[in-house]
Protein backbone atom coordinates (compact mmCIF):
# COMPACT_ATOMS: atom_id res chain seq x y z
CA UNK A 1 0.00 0.00 0.00
CA UNK A 2 1.49 3.39 -0.93
CA UNK A 3 2.09 5.87 2.14
CA UNK A 4 0.35 9.38 2.63
CA UNK A 5 3.63 10.76 0.66
CA UNK A 6 3.12 8.99 -2.32
CA UNK A 7 0.12 11.30 -3.85
CA UNK A 8 0.92 14.20 -4.99
CA UNK A 9 -1.86 15.06 -7.32
CA UNK A 10 -5.11 13.88 -8.21
CA UNK A 11 -7.35 13.41 -11.01
CA UNK A 12 -11.05 13.86 -10.82
CA UNK A 13 -13.91 13.45 -13.24
CA UNK A 14 -17.90 12.71 -13.82
CA UNK A 15 -19.00 9.66 -15.96
CA UNK A 16 -22.09 8.46 -16.91
CA UNK A 17 -25.17 10.00 -16.60
CA UNK A 18 -25.50 13.10 -14.48
CA UNK A 19 -27.21 12.97 -10.77
CA UNK A 20 -27.95 16.66 -9.04
CA UNK A 21 -24.93 16.90 -6.21
CA UNK A 22 -21.93 16.14 -8.25
CA UNK A 23 -20.90 19.44 -8.65
CA UNK A 24 -20.97 19.49 -4.42
CA UNK A 25 -18.99 16.53 -4.84
CA UNK A 26 -16.23 17.94 -7.05
CA UNK A 27 -16.12 21.01 -4.68
CA UNK A 28 -15.51 18.90 -1.95
CA UNK A 29 -12.75 16.93 -3.62
CA UNK A 30 -10.92 19.94 -4.45
CA UNK A 31 -11.05 21.71 -1.73
CA UNK A 32 -9.90 18.67 0.50
CA UNK A 33 -7.10 18.45 -1.90
CA UNK A 34 -5.96 21.54 -1.73
CA UNK A 35 -5.83 21.72 1.99
CA UNK A 36 -3.61 18.64 2.05
CA UNK A 37 -1.53 20.92 -0.33
CA UNK A 38 -1.98 18.26 -3.17
CA UNK A 39 -2.06 18.95 -6.79
CA UNK A 40 -5.53 18.65 -8.30
CA UNK A 41 -6.89 18.27 -11.84
CA UNK A 42 -10.19 18.35 -13.39
CA UNK A 43 -10.92 15.76 -16.24
CA UNK A 44 -13.51 17.09 -18.50
CA UNK A 45 -16.32 14.57 -20.57
CA UNK A 46 -15.18 11.75 -18.37
CA UNK A 47 -13.20 8.90 -19.73
CA UNK A 48 -13.73 10.50 -23.43
CA UNK A 49 -11.55 13.62 -21.65
CA UNK A 50 -9.01 11.39 -20.60
CA UNK A 51 -8.61 10.02 -23.83
CA UNK A 52 -8.28 13.56 -25.29
CA UNK A 53 -6.25 15.26 -22.91
CA UNK A 54 -8.85 17.29 -21.45
CA UNK A 55 -7.40 17.60 -18.24
CA UNK A 56 -6.88 21.10 -16.42
CA UNK A 57 -5.58 22.24 -13.31
CA UNK A 58 -8.01 23.23 -10.27
CA UNK A 59 -7.81 25.62 -7.95
CA UNK A 60 -10.32 26.40 -4.84
CA UNK A 61 -11.66 29.41 -6.56
CA UNK A 62 -12.71 27.06 -9.87
CA UNK A 63 -15.35 25.57 -7.35
CA UNK A 64 -16.63 28.71 -5.32
CA UNK A 65 -20.52 28.90 -6.08
CA UNK A 66 -21.28 25.56 -7.47
CA UNK A 67 -22.77 23.74 -4.99
CA UNK A 68 -26.27 24.65 -5.27
CA UNK A 69 -25.93 23.68 -9.20
CA UNK A 70 -27.35 20.33 -10.94
CA UNK A 71 -25.39 18.78 -13.96
CA UNK A 72 -21.42 18.90 -13.68
CA UNK A 73 -19.25 21.52 -14.34
CA UNK A 74 -16.72 18.73 -15.77
CA UNK A 75 -19.45 17.70 -17.70
CA UNK A 76 -19.89 13.67 -18.74
CA UNK A 77 -19.82 11.72 -21.37
CA UNK A 78 -20.02 8.02 -21.92
CA UNK A 79 -16.96 6.45 -24.01
CA UNK A 80 -16.69 3.54 -25.93
CA UNK A 81 -13.38 4.45 -26.97
CA UNK A 82 -12.45 3.80 -23.55
CA UNK A 83 -14.01 0.30 -23.75
CA UNK A 84 -10.74 -1.01 -25.75
CA UNK A 85 -6.86 -1.43 -24.68
CA UNK A 86 -6.00 1.25 -26.93
CA UNK A 87 -8.42 4.05 -25.42
CA UNK A 88 -7.39 2.89 -22.36
CA UNK A 89 -3.41 3.07 -23.36
CA UNK A 90 -3.54 6.70 -24.64
CA UNK A 91 -6.26 7.46 -21.35
CA UNK A 92 -2.73 6.52 -19.17
CA UNK A 93 -0.37 8.58 -21.52
CA UNK A 94 -2.38 11.98 -20.82
CA UNK A 95 -2.46 10.55 -16.70
CA UNK A 96 0.78 10.36 -16.98
CA UNK A 97 1.89 13.41 -18.30
CA UNK A 98 0.26 15.38 -16.20
CA UNK A 99 1.91 12.88 -13.38
CA UNK A 100 -1.44 12.24 -11.84
CA UNK A 101 -1.18 9.27 -9.44
CA UNK A 102 -4.77 9.03 -7.97
CA UNK A 103 -7.83 9.64 -9.56
CA UNK A 104 -11.32 10.07 -8.16
CA UNK A 105 -13.94 8.48 -10.03
CA UNK A 106 -17.30 10.33 -9.90
CA UNK A 107 -20.80 7.96 -11.34
CA UNK A 108 -22.39 4.84 -11.31
CA UNK A 109 -22.51 1.13 -12.16
CA UNK A 110 -20.26 2.02 -15.84
CA UNK A 111 -17.76 4.37 -14.77
CA UNK A 112 -16.72 1.87 -11.70
CA UNK A 113 -16.38 -0.80 -14.25
CA UNK A 114 -14.12 1.35 -16.08
CA UNK A 115 -12.22 2.07 -13.03
CA UNK A 116 -11.64 -1.44 -11.79
CA UNK A 117 -10.29 -2.37 -15.16
CA UNK A 118 -8.42 1.11 -15.43
CA UNK A 119 -6.99 0.37 -12.03
CA UNK A 120 -5.56 -3.35 -12.37
CA UNK A 121 -3.95 -3.00 -15.76
CA UNK A 122 -2.02 0.26 -15.11
CA UNK A 123 -2.03 0.30 -11.32
CA UNK A 124 -3.16 3.62 -10.39
CA UNK A 125 -5.18 4.26 -7.32
CA UNK A 126 -8.90 4.89 -7.70
CA UNK A 127 -11.82 5.55 -5.12
CA UNK A 128 -15.22 6.07 -6.58
CA UNK A 129 -18.01 7.90 -5.14
CA UNK A 130 -21.15 6.93 -6.06
CA UNK A 131 -23.14 8.92 -8.14
CA UNK A 132 -26.52 8.14 -9.67
CA UNK A 133 -29.98 8.96 -8.97
CA UNK A 134 -31.07 5.13 -9.73
CA UNK A 135 -29.67 4.44 -5.53
CA UNK A 136 -28.36 1.20 -7.29
CA UNK A 137 -24.86 0.56 -5.94
CA UNK A 138 -24.43 -1.74 -3.50
CA UNK A 139 -21.69 -0.57 -0.32
CA UNK A 140 -23.79 2.68 0.23
CA UNK A 141 -26.97 3.26 1.33
CA UNK A 142 -27.69 6.37 -0.61
CA UNK A 143 -26.04 7.64 -3.86
CA UNK A 144 -25.89 10.91 -5.16
CA UNK A 145 -28.61 12.60 -6.69
CA UNK A 146 -31.69 10.07 -5.43
CA UNK A 147 -33.05 12.01 -2.98
CA UNK A 148 -33.13 15.16 -5.16
CA UNK A 149 -34.80 12.89 -7.87
CA UNK A 150 -37.16 11.52 -5.75
CA UNK A 151 -38.19 14.89 -4.57
CA UNK A 152 -38.48 15.82 -7.94
CA UNK A 153 -40.99 12.91 -8.87
CA UNK A 154 -42.82 13.78 -5.74
CA UNK A 155 -43.29 17.17 -6.10
CA UNK A 156 -44.15 16.48 -9.87
CA UNK A 157 -46.94 13.84 -8.36
CA UNK A 158 -48.31 16.39 -6.14
CA UNK A 159 -49.20 18.48 -9.28
CA UNK A 160 -50.81 15.78 -11.00
CA UNK A 161 -52.78 14.64 -8.08
CA UNK A 162 -54.58 18.41 -8.25
CA UNK A 163 -55.86 17.49 -12.09
CA UNK A 164 -56.75 13.85 -11.10
CA UNK A 165 -58.83 14.53 -8.14
CA UNK A 166 -60.48 17.58 -10.21
CA UNK A 167 -61.24 15.49 -13.20
CA UNK A 168 -62.01 12.06 -11.12
CA UNK A 169 -59.56 10.37 -13.23
CA UNK A 170 -56.81 8.08 -13.04
CA UNK A 171 -53.08 8.82 -13.69
CA UNK A 172 -50.04 6.57 -14.31
CA UNK A 173 -47.09 8.70 -13.57
CA UNK A 174 -43.82 6.86 -15.06
CA UNK A 175 -40.30 7.61 -13.06
CA UNK A 176 -36.69 6.72 -14.39
CA UNK A 177 -35.08 3.49 -13.28
CA UNK A 178 -34.82 0.53 -16.07
CA UNK A 179 -33.36 -1.66 -13.50
CA UNK A 180 -34.19 -0.74 -10.00
CA UNK A 181 -36.86 0.52 -9.09
CA UNK A 182 -35.78 2.71 -5.33
CA UNK A 183 -37.22 5.85 -7.34
CA UNK A 184 -40.53 4.27 -7.66
CA UNK A 185 -41.12 2.90 -3.97
CA UNK A 186 -40.00 6.55 -2.42
CA UNK A 187 -41.91 8.47 -4.28
CA UNK A 188 -44.98 6.13 -4.42
CA UNK A 189 -44.48 5.91 -0.21
CA UNK A 190 -44.54 9.79 -0.40
CA UNK A 191 -46.76 10.78 -2.72
CA UNK A 192 -49.59 8.53 -1.42
CA UNK A 193 -50.09 6.57 -4.55
CA UNK A 194 -52.46 3.66 -5.06
CA UNK A 195 -49.94 1.31 -6.35
CA UNK A 196 -46.25 0.72 -7.37
CA UNK A 197 -44.73 -0.96 -9.95
CA UNK A 198 -41.20 -1.92 -10.17
CA UNK A 199 -38.61 -3.69 -12.10
CA UNK A 200 -37.53 -5.96 -9.28
CA UNK A 201 -41.12 -7.81 -8.19
CA UNK A 202 -43.38 -8.47 -11.31
CA UNK A 203 -46.84 -7.74 -11.21
CA UNK A 204 -50.00 -9.33 -12.98
CA UNK A 205 -51.92 -6.50 -14.83
CA UNK A 206 -54.79 -8.60 -12.70
CA UNK A 207 -53.80 -7.79 -9.40
CA UNK A 208 -54.06 -4.07 -10.43
CA UNK A 209 -57.29 -4.64 -11.91
CA UNK A 210 -58.50 -6.06 -8.69
CA UNK A 211 -57.17 -3.06 -6.84
CA UNK A 212 -59.28 -0.78 -9.48
CA UNK A 213 -62.38 -3.01 -8.88
CA UNK A 214 -61.89 -2.29 -5.21
CA UNK A 215 -61.52 1.38 -5.78
CA UNK A 216 -64.93 1.41 -7.62
CA UNK A 217 -66.65 -0.25 -5.18
CA UNK A 218 -65.21 2.59 -2.36
CA UNK A 219 -66.37 5.07 -5.07
CA UNK A 220 -62.73 6.25 -4.70
CA UNK A 221 -62.93 9.28 -7.31
CA UNK A 222 -59.09 9.07 -8.57
CA UNK A 223 -56.01 6.81 -8.45
CA UNK A 224 -52.38 7.54 -9.19
CA UNK A 225 -50.10 4.91 -9.61
CA UNK A 226 -46.38 5.40 -9.84
CA UNK A 227 -44.30 3.03 -12.46
CA UNK A 228 -40.99 2.48 -12.86
CA UNK A 229 -39.57 2.82 -16.40
CA UNK A 230 -38.17 -0.97 -16.47
CA UNK A 231 -41.12 -2.41 -14.77
CA UNK A 232 -41.73 -6.18 -16.38
CA UNK A 233 -45.21 -5.67 -16.90
CA UNK A 234 -45.15 -2.99 -18.74
CA UNK A 235 -44.18 0.99 -18.70
CA UNK A 236 -47.26 3.48 -17.97
CA UNK A 237 -48.64 4.11 -21.52
CA UNK A 238 -49.16 0.24 -21.46
CA UNK A 239 -50.63 -0.07 -18.67
CA UNK A 240 -53.11 1.94 -19.36
CA UNK A 241 -53.73 1.10 -22.60
CA UNK A 242 -54.84 -2.37 -20.77
CA UNK A 243 -56.86 -0.83 -17.98
CA UNK A 244 -58.73 1.39 -20.92
CA UNK A 245 -59.80 -2.08 -22.30
CA UNK A 246 -60.55 -3.54 -19.13
CA UNK A 247 -62.76 -0.63 -17.94
CA UNK A 248 -64.91 0.76 -20.45
CA UNK A 249 -65.60 4.03 -17.42
CA UNK A 250 -61.92 4.62 -16.66
CA UNK A 251 -60.16 7.08 -18.94
CA UNK A 252 -56.21 6.77 -17.78
CA UNK A 253 -53.84 9.59 -18.20
CA UNK A 254 -50.56 9.29 -18.40
CA UNK A 255 -47.26 11.32 -17.51
CA UNK A 256 -43.66 10.28 -18.20
CA UNK A 257 -41.77 12.73 -16.27
CA UNK A 258 -38.57 11.30 -17.48
CA UNK A 259 -35.22 13.49 -17.30
CA UNK A 260 -36.63 16.21 -14.90
CA UNK A 261 -35.66 13.88 -12.31
CA UNK A 262 -31.99 14.16 -13.40
CA UNK A 263 -31.68 18.67 -13.31
CA UNK A 264 -32.21 21.06 -10.76
CA UNK A 265 -30.79 21.82 -8.10
CA UNK A 266 -29.85 19.20 -5.25
CA UNK A 267 -31.58 18.60 -1.96
CA UNK A 268 -29.83 19.77 1.55
CA UNK A 269 -29.07 15.46 1.84
CA UNK A 270 -27.43 15.37 -1.84
CA UNK A 271 -25.31 18.47 -0.90
CA UNK A 272 -24.24 16.68 2.52
CA UNK A 273 -23.99 13.48 1.29
CA UNK A 274 -21.55 14.36 -1.55
CA UNK A 275 -19.63 16.65 0.41
CA UNK A 276 -18.92 13.92 2.66
CA UNK A 277 -18.24 11.70 0.07
CA UNK A 278 -15.69 13.82 -1.79
CA UNK A 279 -13.73 14.49 1.33
CA UNK A 280 -13.68 11.02 2.50
CA UNK A 281 -12.21 10.11 -1.24
CA UNK A 282 -9.34 12.55 -1.03
CA UNK A 283 -8.57 11.10 2.61
CA UNK A 284 -8.86 7.78 1.58
CA UNK A 285 -6.58 7.91 -1.27
CA UNK A 286 -3.84 9.53 1.24
CA UNK A 287 -4.44 6.84 3.35
CA UNK A 288 -3.31 4.24 0.41
CA UNK A 289 -6.70 2.78 -0.42
CA UNK A 290 -7.50 1.54 -3.96
CA UNK A 291 -10.07 0.02 -5.52
CA UNK A 292 -12.62 1.18 -3.25
CA UNK A 293 -16.09 2.70 -3.59
CA UNK A 294 -16.85 5.57 -0.57
CA UNK A 295 -20.01 5.23 0.54
CA UNK A 296 -22.29 5.83 3.55
CA UNK A 297 -23.71 2.79 5.89
CA UNK A 298 -25.69 3.39 8.39
CA UNK A 299 -24.31 7.21 8.70
CA UNK A 300 -20.96 5.57 8.89
CA UNK A 301 -18.48 6.02 5.81
CA UNK A 302 -17.45 2.55 4.31
CA UNK A 303 -15.17 1.85 1.51
CA UNK A 304 -16.71 -1.35 -0.48
CA UNK A 305 -14.64 -2.91 -3.37
CA UNK A 306 -15.51 -1.49 -6.60
CA UNK A 307 -15.89 -5.49 -7.66
CA UNK A 308 -18.45 -5.96 -4.94
CA UNK A 309 -20.47 -2.00 -6.06
CA UNK A 310 -20.89 -2.97 -9.28
CA UNK A 311 -21.40 -7.00 -8.90
CA UNK A 312 -23.47 -7.57 -5.63
CA UNK A 313 -26.89 -6.60 -5.83
CA UNK A 314 -28.56 -3.76 -3.73
CA UNK A 315 -31.91 -5.54 -2.34
CA UNK A 316 -35.26 -3.46 -1.32
CA UNK A 317 -35.90 -2.46 1.99
CA UNK A 318 -38.92 -5.32 2.49
CA UNK A 319 -40.63 -3.44 5.33
CA UNK A 320 -40.84 -0.32 2.92
CA UNK A 321 -42.37 -3.10 0.25
CA UNK A 322 -44.99 -4.05 3.01
CA UNK A 323 -45.46 -0.67 4.25
CA UNK A 324 -46.24 0.55 0.68
CA UNK A 325 -48.85 -2.13 -0.11
CA UNK A 326 -50.66 -1.39 3.46
CA UNK A 327 -50.61 1.79 3.52
CA UNK A 328 -52.00 1.92 -0.53
CA UNK A 329 -55.16 0.31 0.80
Amino acid sequence: MKKEAAIKRIGVFTSGGDAPGMNAAIRAVVRTASYHDLHIYGIECGYEGMINGQIRRLETKDVSNIIHRGGTMLRTARSKEFMTKEGRAIAYENISANDIDGLVAIGGNGTFTGAKIFGKEYGIPIIGIPGTIDNDLYGTDYTIGFDTAVNTAIEAVDRIRDTADSHSRLFFVEVMGRDAGFIALNAGIGSGSGKIFLPEIHTNVEDLFKTLHKAIKRKKLFSLMIVAEGNKSGGAQSLAEQVSAEFANYEPRVTIIGHLQRGGSPTAMDRVLASRLGFHAVEGLMRGKRDVMAGVVNNKIKYTSLKKAISKHKPMNNDLLKMAEILAL
